[in-house]
């Protein structure tokens, strides 16, 4: 592997165009020119910083836990995604998988009411055991092995330039904030997800069955952006419809595209309104085929993962 600056990616426009826009930002008087207050990147998590196939790495998390309340509490099994799980509702939770709104809201209301009472510590001890054991089914790898190695290149790259680095994700904001220093190397402040209402009561905070605020998906990816840094973002990736909205706030915006079925996995179904977005306004999209010569954290020391099965 390449010891220089983004050595994972190939040469090519999409390895070009972030050059030349994080060299032009950082270049005062330059057309291009950021200010250092205003050098803020934000990333989605699932797809574009590690794998997100056959389900993001929380999904089993979370489905455990909601089985367990079914078994304890069959009449749960009237609504979703206790129902889902119960009948084996594969279009459930392929919808759930690929993020669609309806079905990530549903979730993260049971999702609610399953850690209600639970505290701080209580569910960050709960997922660090869960992400102890867990392994991709394909790769055999740990979570930390699943993180891409050029998304890792580019924050040091940005952070060369004197970005400050966020993650915006769907997914549970707790669960991510219990990897995010040691995968990604990012302050616990600076990742922003889906979350619940906090309470204190006798002489500790609590997480409440109530959302706080929307789904962290599409538009309210950006709101919670804004909300969160007062600003909006200077360079902004993911690879996802979901993350339609938050691109269209960045000045420069990056899509990740799944095509690479021997190394990862090339999907599109849950991305055709992104891809039609970047190519209508000018977005570097990245090809993980082409412009990735490296894909998983781990390459050096894992031999190359097989294609999936058909």
């Amino acid at each position: 592997m390449s010891s220089s600056p983004l050595g994972s990616w190939n040469d090519g426009a999409a390895k070009q165009a972030i050059v030349d826009f994080v060299t032009s930002a950082a270049t005062e008087g330059a057309p291009g020119y950021v200010p250092p207050a205003d050098r803020v990147a934000v990333f989605d998590n699932d797809g574009t910083l590690w794998v997100e196939k056959p389900a993001p790495v929380q999904m089993p998390f979370v489905l455990g836990k909601l089985a367990a309340r079914v078994r304890a509490d069959p009449s749960l099994a009237e609504e979703q995604p206790y129902r889902a799980i119960v009948d084996g509702d594969e279009a459930y939770l392929r919808a759930l998988n690929d993020q669609d709104p309806d079905a990530v809201t549903s979730m993260v209301k049971a999702v609610g009411s399953a850690w209600e009472g639970t505290t701080f510590g209580e569910f960050e001890a709960e997922a660090e055991r869960y992400l102890a054991s867990w392994r991709h089914e394909r790769f055999g790898l740990p979570y930390s092995g699943v993180v891409y190695q050029p998304m890792l290149e580019l924050f040091d790259y940005l952070r060369t330039y004197g970005w400050r680095l966020f993650v915006c994700s769907g997914g549970g904001r707790d669960f991510m904030r219990v990897v995010c220093e040691e995968t990604w190397g990012l302050p616990r402040e600076n990742v922003i997800g889906s979350a619940p209402e906090f309470a204190y009561r006798d002489g500790a905070l609590v997480r409440r069955a109530t959302p706080h605020g929307p789904v962290a998906l599409g538009p309210g990816k950006a709101e919670y952006f804004l909300a969160r840094t007062g600003r909006l973002p200077g360079f902004a990736v993911g690879n996802d419809d979901v993350d339609v909205e938050l691109l269209a706030c960045a000045r420069f915006a990056l899509l990740i595209v799944h095509d690479d079925d021997m190394r990862e996995y090339a999907y599109s179904d849950s991305a055709q309104r992104a891809r039609a977005t970047a190519e209508r306004s000018g977005w570097t999209t990245v090809s993980v085929k082409n412009d990735w010569n490296v894909v998983l954290k781990q390459h050096e020391t894992q031999e190359e993962p097989s294609a999936p099965h058909q």
